[in-house]
């Protein structure tokens, strides 16, 4: 066997042992169900503690290309690995308690979450247009099913199809963006699509199609990240789809958009002139104003829009369009700095918002609703879902000393140190406005009263995962300065 192919395969473990626990999934599906009904969750969980092993494994490796230059195997890569595989791992530790798959079976979730997983670890580490598309499509495909997982349940089908009829356009309008800077340089390599147009005099000449080109692919990855205007879908498919499925949507396909977004327009349409952490962008296409007026467009429509919602469903959706806002930020401001932020954010974001729609999940097991009115004096049912509801909200609006502060606060000063205070303080702005809905939540659950003074029993499993949610939420900065040196040496080699 090529020696090369086995360096690559060593390299590769966490994708082969997320495959192997499909098969297993599938296969104990099959045959194990009336013997342990439990047999595919198990499988399910030691694959992805597996390929999270893997991952961290891979750390302080030497950033290289894997599998003919198609796939990167670098800080970057290796931190979205790991940031993956937890969310997917948190995500399956919370389905199984979640009411609206009470009367389904949960054995072909599994593997589709598994197999969605997969597909996002390859789209996080593709270097390559037509593996970008290809690992892009897969996740969207696993993801339409996944919404529309409750076959009997109207709104949830049409989520599904809603959700499927956005992803074809979206995506097939990246793939035609895709078709065109290969006519145009001749490769599907994304860094070497940079190194044709440095180099190639006939670059300002198609500086028109290039940007056609560019605002084609911005199309898919705004689709895949719920950016504005490529966001019509979220807030139908988030409240239509199992409230587990809308908080991985809301987390892990997202974070996964992001990390594939930084690789094409960092290593693919800009370049590090000095080598001293700052990207500067080609002259003849202006791709940073594009996403810098859509992150605008995003945390402003994303908040205000949320303003109005009675659904909680609905207004995490809101917030998660107001969140990709943010997270924009860091992308737009062309630092290494601002690459940080974006990895810090998403640490943040992924305990603060799973542990708020853990929250719903557990008020909708015992009231049915997911109506913001029906959280009315929760205070006085279950006083440890209401104080963990807030802590969550307070971090999602950027309190300190909550998780949720920490991340703004990066991603605010990487726009104020590149010389765009003015874009932070937009920023600042709309996480005022946030405050109104976010502080609704907590008013409805304390303040308000209710007739219903029935006491809330907890199974100790959901208190154990709230609790899992909760403390780095609110501790998170106790290991701040770990986490800070993690994500800056995720961003110390950016391999093309």
């Amino acid at each position: 066997m090529n020696p090369q192919l086995i360096s690559d395969l060593k390299t590769f473990y966490p994708e082969l042992i997320l495959t192997a626990a499909i098969l297993c999934v599938v296969v104990g599906d099959l045959v194990f169900p009336r013997i342990c009904k439990n047999v595919t969750f198990l499988f399910a969980a030691l694959g992805l503690i597996l390929a999270l092993i893997h991952s961290v494994l891979l750390f302080g490796a030497p950033a290289r290309s894997a599998f003919f230059g198609v796939l990167a195997v670098d800080p970057i890569a290796v931190f979205f690995k790991c940031f993956l595989i937890l969310t997917s791992f948190l995500i399956l530790l919370a389905t199984p308690k979640s009411m609206e798959f009470s009367q389904s079976h949960l054995g072909e979730f599994y593997a589709l979450l598994l197999g969605v997983t997969l597909a996002m670890l390859l789209l996080a580490s593709s270097i390559d247009m037509l593996m970008l598309y290809l690992s892009l499509e897969t996740v969207s495909i696993g993801s339409y099913i996944m919404v529309g997982y409750l076959k009997n349940d109207r709104q949830s089908n049409e989520a599904s199809l809603k959700y499927l009829l956005f992803g074809v356009i979206a995506t097939g309008s990246m793939l035609y963006g895709f078709t065109l800077l290969y006519g145009l340089t001749g490769t599907t390599k994304i860094a070497a699509v940079r190194n044709i147009l440095a180099t190639s005099s006939a670059s300002s000449d198609n500086s028109f199609i290039l940007l056609v080109a560019t605002v084609l692919v911005i199309a898919g990855f705004g689709f895949k990240t719920a950016a504005v205007p490529f966001h019509f879908w979220c807030p139908d498919v988030y409240s239509g789809a199992p409230t587990p499925v809308t908080a991985f949507l809301s987390i892990a396909p997202k974070a996964a958009g992001f990390a594939a977004l930084m690789r094409f327009f960092y290593t693919g349409l800009s370049y590090s002139p000095a080598n001293d952490g700052t990207w500067t962008q080609f002259s003849f296409i202006n791709w940073q104003i594009l996403l810098l007026i859509i992150s605008v467009i995003t945390m402003t429509l994303g908040n205000i829009a949320a303003l109005r919602q009675d659904n909680m469903k609905r207004m995490l959706a809101y917030s998660s369009i107001a969140h990709a806002g943010y997270i924009l930020m860091g992308v737009v401001v062309l630092t290494s700095q601002g690459l940080q932020s974006v990895l810090i954010y998403l640490i943040t974001y992924l305990f603060m918002n799973l542990g708020a729609f853990l929250i719903v999940i557990e008020i909708y097991n015992r009231t049915g609703s997911f109506d913001i009115k029906d959280y009315r004096g929760f205070y006085r049912r279950s006083p440890f879902l209401t104080i963990s509801m807030t802590i969550f909200m307070l971090s999602l609006m950027g309190i300190p000393p909550f998780a949720g502060f920490f991340g703004k606060l990066y991603v605010f000063g990487a726009a104020v140190n590149r010389d765009m205070a003015w874009f932070a303080v937009v920023g600042a702005l709309n996480s005022v406005v946030s405050v109104y809905y976010y502080a609704r939540v907590i008013k409805t659950m304390i303040i308000e009263s209710t007739d219903d003074m029935t006491r809330i029993r907890i199974p100790i499993f959901s208190h154990i995962l709230v609790w899992i949610l909760l403390l780095p939420t609110v501790g998170l900065m106790v290991f701040w300065n770990r986490i800070q040196q993690w994500t800056l040496s995720s961003m110390k080699l950016f391999l093309g």
